[in-house]
């Protein structure tokens, strides 16, 4: 299943944000979060975060100090977490610090998970993304097809 759209949600007074009823299904059976390169919080779905994981950080040299850094950063930020019986997940404070969540957020579909942007960050986002999609299309388009990079 691949994770489209945005939806407006906002973040209650227990640190919890609903899913979108369509994503439940996808998120059943277990959930991790953790903190966005950008300012945002990913949502994915346990397995997905494994096979993630698994691909692109378990490779890694372990005497390297950027790949140190990034395990530290991916690991010591994410946390396993349960969806509850209506739909919601509780946000780690240290990840609503990292989003700059507060009332009104956004949970926007990135494919293999979910992302939740403070809607100002997203608009910020949005706009820088507008401004060079021309030429991030060209950068991608050189590489080729399945080709990992920028």
């Amino acid at each position: 299943m691949a994770f489209r759209g945005q939806h407006e949600h906002s973040i209650d007074a227990k640190d919890r944000i609903t899913v979108p009823a369509g994503y439940r299904a996808a998120l059943a059976d277990g959930v991790v979060v953790m903190e966005g390169v950008e300012p945002c919080v990913e949502v994915w779905p346990e397995a997905a975060a494994e096979e993630m994981e698994a691909q692109w950080i378990k490779p890694l040299s372990p005497m390297g100090e950027a790949s140190r850094r990034i395990r530290r950063r991916l690991f010591g930020t994410s946390e396993q977490v349960e969806l509850d019986s209506a739909g919601r997940v509780r946000l780690p404070k240290h990840l609503i610090r990292h989003a700059s969540l507060a009332g009104p957020s956004l949970v926007v579909g990135v494919g293999d998970h979910l992302e939740i942007w403070n809607t100002d960050a997203w608009g910020a986002e949005a706009e820088e993304f507008e401004a060079q999609a021309a030429d991030l299309t060209e950068s991608l388009a050189a590489q080729g097809p399945g080709e990992a990079g920028a």
